[in-house]
């Protein structure tokens, strides 16, 4: 048992609900959705009163109205809800000796040797505590040996609350949930295994492995583990400089601005779509330039968790424009994307229609086939591609 670990998974719940709420009391208790205000709009979240009606995000906004007629319809702030989440990453920072942002709303936190001088489930409780405190938004945790586990657990500990599943009884607590409790079963997923008639994660753990690995390939060995309570996955120690970024030297020496906008275009649209297919959202662009004397200059700026193009370019140009104002040659132009957390582009619904949703679908699809370099914007052209 030496090497048993205790991780704890931390949830915000019903995150941007919760954030409105703070701005605004007399949502408390109200069915509230958060999304695309027009038709075409897309569900990004609700509150728990919205999703007994049916509601749920990704949903349409449309049907969305037409299940909940009472809700309150509020265009989501991505730029308040990037603040409430680095306010609780500072919190978990001062307390936690090993975490790992998971999402805008999730933690993990390793806390194996910590029971040898505290009960991690009592410096759990009050870790949320102090999450409340300073906050002011509602956090459920879930705490057992694995990161699978304690996911889980959270989820059952839903709204506002804690739960803590000791390793001798996870295989009591996973057995008679259902399959979808599990995090990486989606629609598809579920419903090939019902298929096969598995709806519990009991009758999941008893397939032998092979069959799952026959039907699902090497998702479903991940998925026999999971159902079993076994994920050895470590807590990936979160770090600010944890980036992805591009940079070109010139063959010659440049004042083509022209040139360079377009280039700086070309490299962002790269590295959006890298962010997407990871499924990885920036909160912190970066451009740099070194001028022909090798001055090497940066700038930067936190914005709202993202993985659009359009609101990324916005960015990089206007740190562009404040970086270069020396009218030097420049020798090298660079572009980073830092505070990398996992997400989808769903947390960018509030402004962007399905319409746009659906284009960079598309375009990713076609970049997934043909390379990423197959199609962009016309605006990236103006600088000659690799």
């Amino acid at each position: 048992m030496g090497d048993q670990r205790n991780i704890v998974h931390l949830d915000l719940d019903s995150f941007f609900v919760s954030v409105e709420r703070l701005q605004n009391s007399r949502l408390e208790g109200k069915p509230v959705i958060i999304g695309g205000l027009s038709d075409r709009g897309v569900v990004a979240s609700c509150s728990y009163e919205a999703r007994r009606f049916g509601v749920h995000s990704a949903m349409p906004m449309r049907m969305a109205r037409q299940l909940c007629g009472d809700a309150v319809v509020i265009r989501g702030d991505m730029d308040l809800y990037s603040r409430y989440s680095d306010m609780v990453t500072g919190v978990v920072q001062e307390w936690a000796p090993v975490y790992e942002k998971a999402s805008i709303d999730e933690h993990y936190l390793d806390l194996t040797g910590l029971e040898r001088f505290f009960g991690t489930l009592k410096w759990s409780r009050e870790l949320k505590k102090q999450i409340v405190r300073h906050t002011g938004l509602p956090v459920s945790f879930g705490l057992s040996l694995n990161k699978t586990v304690s996911k889980i657990a959270t989820g059952e500990a839903k709204p506002d609350g804690g739960l803590y599943v000791p390793a001798p009884k996870v295989k009591a607590f996973l057995y008679p949930l259902s399959i979808r409790k599990i995090p990486m079963v989606g629609d598809k997923t579920y419903r090939r295994l019902r298929s096969m008639g598995i709806s519990r994660i009991k009758t999941l753990s008893q397939v032998p492995v092979e069959m799952l690995e026959h039907v699902l390939g090497k998702n479903g060995v991940v998925l026999w583990k999971k159902a079993n309570g076994i994920d050895h996955t470590p807590v990936a120690p979160y770090s600010e400089r944890k980036s992805i970024g591009t940079e070109r030297t010139f063959e010659r020496d440049s004042t083509d601005v022209q040139a360079m906008n377009a280039l700086l275009v070309s490299m962002v649209e790269g590295l959006a779509f890298h962010l997407r297919r990871e499924q990885k959202l920036t909160s912190c662009v970066t451009v740099k330039i070194r001028y022909s004397n090798y001055d090497t200059h940066t700038l930067q700026k936190r914005i709202a968790y993202t993985a659009f193009d359009h609101h990324l370019i916005t960015t990089a140009r206007e740190l562009f424009r404040k970086l270069y104002s020396r009218r030097m040659l420049i020798r090298l132009l660079g572009v980073r994307f830092s505070h990398l957390v996992h997400g989808t582009q769903q947390l960018n619904m509030f402004e962007d229609t399905r319409e746009l949703v659906s284009l960079y679908q598309e375009m990713d699809a076609i970049r997934k086939r043909y390379g990423s370099r197959a199609i962009g914007r016309a605006a990236g052209y103006g600088y000659t591609r690799r």
